[in-house]
């Protein structure tokens, strides 16, 4: 549950405390509890009856002279209240009733864990109780200012419609550390911050998700994502070096934030996981990130990395949804990501004695079963075994799926298509940004290259790619034999060829798929 400010008190430490100017006047030492000064005081008190505890309500630095603590006893009792209260310390000013530390107090200080601080030369407790209380209020103002700043900020960055990594990256801009979301099974689903420092903390994440969902400290501060009673993340400062109260606002306000995003972009946590999984591939498939610098995102987002094999797939036309929804009924550890043009990248990571060819095809299978597209186009490049060679064979299969994607060759193929079987499709699929390509495709199909021709382009296009196959040709385009030969005079005409002659036919196939490749 979030923390408001109504119950979130600003604080500072006795060690802070002790390091004011006015403080160090009265040649301040420590005298037990030396281990637990980063205590927070939240108030000071003067006080010196022995019961003094039954005015307490924890976190207040207690003041006192000493004179009613006369007696052991009493000395012992007041030292044990301030205890049971839970006062953050006791500072003894000497000289009045004290020329030195109790050994009473001293003793049973050490044995309860409390900061006891005797002050040496005579000091005016109320210039003390001055200085930190107008600290504190300063710092309770400044923590009502950071904490509208940064609701402020993130609500006009989520009314304007703000993709979460935008809010990610306010989050880490306020808090100057690594800002990391996950869900609940410790899954990274965005980072932000500087690139460095979230490497390192990606890199040790599986350490650093066990202390992030225990215990708070050294900078690690958390704070749940949920609502209505379920809980479906969480965020984390990774390293926060500031006071561990602030620290939480900000934690609180960012998740706050995160919450709201979720409620008005109709945002599930999945949906982060597909863009956390996106960001990945995207990165890995531009080459523009080295591989090995993704290594810790993948392995943070919860990919088998260590002695894996790797089947980079692209799937055209394949919904995200379904596809990450068969991995997981397959059993299959991968990740799932919407790419450009239509095109689905699937990063497989299989165990080193598994068959990558047998899953990959009984994938695609399961996949063409389930969508009942029967022309669904999966393409993978040859299993990599070192995760540098990743982004090369995601390279690979979107290549080969571009290749295959919208043509006649598309209505007959394999389960699984690999380089192999695009032949010459794939090779001007390479070249069809080369200008001397261009201009020989635009040379050969002169002719046919207006707006009114496009009927029989498509019958040329079909009867390159059957083979010269009239029968089949007059089939897939629905007209009589007679018909298509009329076509096909009328194509040899405007062309100046004989489609009859290899040679010639082969020429303006290649022109005709360097133009087709030229479209997409």
């Amino acid at each position: 549950m979030a923390t408001t400010l109504d119950t979130w008190e600003p604080a500072l430490s006795v060690r802070q405390v002790l390091t004011l100017e006015r403080v160090l006047a009265g040649e301040p030492e420590v005298v037990a509890g030396a281990n637990h000064l980063d205590r927070q005081v939240r108030w000071v008190h003067v006080a010196e009856a022995a019961d003094v505890g039954v005015m307490l309500s924890g976190g207040e630095m207690v003041l006192t002279t000493g004179v009613l603590l006369a007696g052991e006893d009493k000395q012992a009792e007041y030292v044990r209240s301030l205890h049971r209260a839970e006062a953050a310390a006791v500072v003894l000013g000497l000289g009045r009733a004290f020329p030195s530390a109790p050994d009473v107090m001293r003793r049973a200080a050490e044995r309860c864990g409390l900061p006891m601080v005797v002050l040496h030369r005579p000091f005016p407790f109320a210039e003390l109780t001055e200085e930190v209380q107008s600290r504190l209020v300063r710092r309770k103002f400044a923590a009502v200012s950071l904490s509208e700043a940064v609701r402020t900020e993130l609500t006009a960055l989520i009314t304007a419609g703000a993709p979460l990594q935008r809010l990610l990256d306010e989050v880490a801009r306020h808090s100057a550390c690594p800002v990391v979301v996950t869900n609940l099974a410790h899954r990274v689903l965005g980072t932000a911050g500087e690139r460095p420092a979230v490497d390192d903390v990606l890199r040790d994440w599986e350490r650093i998700a066990r202390q992030a969902g225990g215990t708070e400290g050294d900078g690690w501060i958390r704070a749940e994502l949920g609502g209505r009673g379920e809980r479906w993340g969480r965020i984390v400062l990774c390293g926060y070096r500031g006071d561990t109260a602030t620290g939480r606002l900000l934690a609180d306000r960012a998740a706050e934030a995160l919450v709201l995003h979720r409620m008005l972009g109709g945002t599930a946590a999945c949906s982060w996981e597909e863009q956390s999984a996106q960001s990945l591939l995207t990165d890995l498939v531009s080459g523009v990130v080295p591989a090995r610098q993704l290594l810790p995102r993948a392995r943070a987002a919860g990919l088998p990395v260590n002695r894996r094999t790797f089947v980079p797939l692209v799937v055209r036309d394949g919904d995200t949804g379904r596809l990450d929804r068969l991995l997981r009924l397959l059993g299959l550890p991968g990740l799932v990501a919407e790419l450009a043009d239509g095109a689905t990248a699937v990063l497989l990571s299989l165990a080193r004695d598994q068959d990558a060819g047998a899953l990959a095809a009984h994938f695609a299978t399961r996949l063409r079963t389930e969508s009942g597209a029967a022309r669904t186009i999966v393409a993978a490049a040859d299993p990599r075994v070192a995760w540098d060679d990743v982004p090369a064979g995601l390279r690979e299969a979107q290549h080969v799926a571009d290749a295959v994607a919208d043509s006649a060759a598309a209505l007959d193929i394999p389960p699984v298509v690999r380089l192999k079987d695009v032949h010459l499709r794939g090779l001007i699929r390479l070249l069809r940004d080369d200008p001397q390509v261009q201009s020989f495709a635009e040379r050969e199909l002169d002719g046919l290259l207006c707006e009114t021709d496009e009927d029989l382009l498509s019958v040329l296009r079909t009867y390159l790619a059957t083979g010269r196959n009239k029968s089949r040709t007059a089939q897939l385009h629905h007209v009589s034999r007679p018909a298509l030969y009329r076509r096909l005079e009328a194509i040899q005409v405007r062309l100046g060829v004989d489609l009859d002659d290899f040679e010639q036919a082969a020429s303006v196939h290649i022109a005709l798929l360097a133009h087709d490749a030229q479209q997409q």
